[in-house]
This record gives structure tokens, C-alpha cells and sequence, in this order.
């Protein structure tokens, strides 16, 4: 991914939010198999991080789990691997600037996580899986507990790998219209704001949080 300045997204609390708040990532791999091995699994913060390392995670340290046999053909802890994880996109259309000349383009949010991820077995494997559940039903009013079917998720839990993957590099990248003029940039948001063919409100409410007026 092309990193330029303008559009960083270096804030480990804002890139803590990005995977908290989108966790359907991407997994890649690269192994002796004669290509990436890609696979989509859920990713969350880790609810537990371990306090040790260098740092170089820091706050971003993940966890996750895939299907086992998925997690062989990525040989999963042998190698270093890229966990995308994408928040906000859409696309904008230059009538939505009136100003320019503009062409199309498309907004976003996204990051990479790269390291090599620690495979995490028995009650630490197990552990991510309830983690996991409480993390994707804490909203509800009456959250789901892995524990209600115990004997049934006991049983097939050895078919999954659970990792945890403190990263050693983060590529964060929020391209939201920051190269353009704050008016113009406003246009963008109202446009997706307006519920049209491009309606985007996720997508407007990540630009109104970066842009600032005399940017």
C-alpha cells in the first residue's frame, strides 16, 4: 500500500477503534506453496495483551481464529503475515465536489498489520473463542454466551486455531479527501450524507472526524 503523509493514520487509539469496530479481516500468507494463501476471518482487539515485547504492537496486538485445516495451508507461525483490516469506503463522484476539474476516486480507511502470529492452543485457544462472542454480542441487551452450548463448542473447537499477533509493522491509511479544499471536502460529506446513490453515512462520519476547517 502506497504510504503518503497526508493520509496516515498513525494513532494507535484510532487504529484500536478501526479493528474494535470492523472485524471481519484479511489474512495473508506467504509460504512455500507456490503462492499467498488468503483467507477472512474475525479478528478483535486483544481483550488480554500481553505486556511484554518491545512495543512494537503496542496497543494493536490482535486475536483471532480461523478453520484449522485453513490455518495449515497458511502454516500458520511459520511466516510473517499481513492482517487487513477495512473500515470505511465508498466511492465518490465529482459531482459531488462542484468544484475542479476532479475525476472519480474512492475514500477509505484501512490497515495492515504485519508480523508473525503466535498459535494459541487448549484453554488459550478456547479462550479467544469466548472472547470473541462476547466482543461481537456486548451490544446486544441480552448478550450470548459461548458457555450455553459448553459441550457442543468444546467439541468442535479443536477444529479451529486461534493466534494472537502483536504486530511488528502497522500501516494505518485514512484517505478522506484531506487533499482537498475544506469546502470542497464538506461537499463530499453532505453528498454521502444525502442517502443518494452514493450514500455512504459510515463513510461521512470518518471524514468529519479528520477534516478541519483551513486544512
Amino acid at each position: 500500500m502506497l504510504e503518503q503523509p497526508i493520509y496516515a493514520l498513525t494513532d494507535p487509539v484510532r487504529l484500536r477503534e478501526l479493528v474494535a469496530g470492523h472485524g471481519w479481516a484479511t489474512l495473508v500468507s506467504a509460504t512455500g506453496r507456490g503462492g499467498p494463501v488468503v483467507s477472512h476471518l474475525p479478528v478483535i482487539p486483544d481483550p488480554e495483551p500481553d505486556e511484554g515485547g518491545d512495543g512494537g504492537g503496542g496497543d494493536l496486538t490482535i486475536v483471532g481464529h480461523l478453520a484449522r485445516a485453513d490455518a495449515e495451508l497458511h502454516e500458520l507461525g511459520a511466516h510473517d503475515v499481513v492482517v487487513i483490516v477495512e473500515g470505511p469506503c465508498g466511492y465518490v463522484s465529482p459531482s459531488s465536489y462542484r468544484a475542479g476539474p476532479y475525476v472519480p476516486t474512492w475514500n477509505f480507511v484501512v490497515a495492515h498489520l504485519h508480523g508473525r502470529p503466535t498459535v494459541l492452543e487448549g484453554a488459550a485457544g478456547y479462550r479467544v473463542l469466548e472472547r470473541t462472542v462476547e466482543h461481537f454480542e456486548a451490544d446486544r441487551p441480552e448478550p450470548w454466551r459461548l458457555d450455553t452450548v459448553a459441550d457442543y463448542a468444546r467439541e468442535i473447537a479443536p477444529y479451529t486455531t486461534a493466534f494472537r499477533l502483536r504486530p511488528s509493522r502497522v500501516v494505518g491509511k485514512h484517505k478522506l479527501s484531506q487533499d482537498k479544499p475544506y469546502e470542497v471536502a464538506r461537499r463530499v460529506v453532505e453528498a454521502l450524507e444525502d442517502g443518494g446513490p452514493h450514500g455512504n453515512p459510515a463513510l461521512a462520519a470518518a471524514m468529519r472526524r479528520v477534516l478541519v476547517p483551513g486544512d
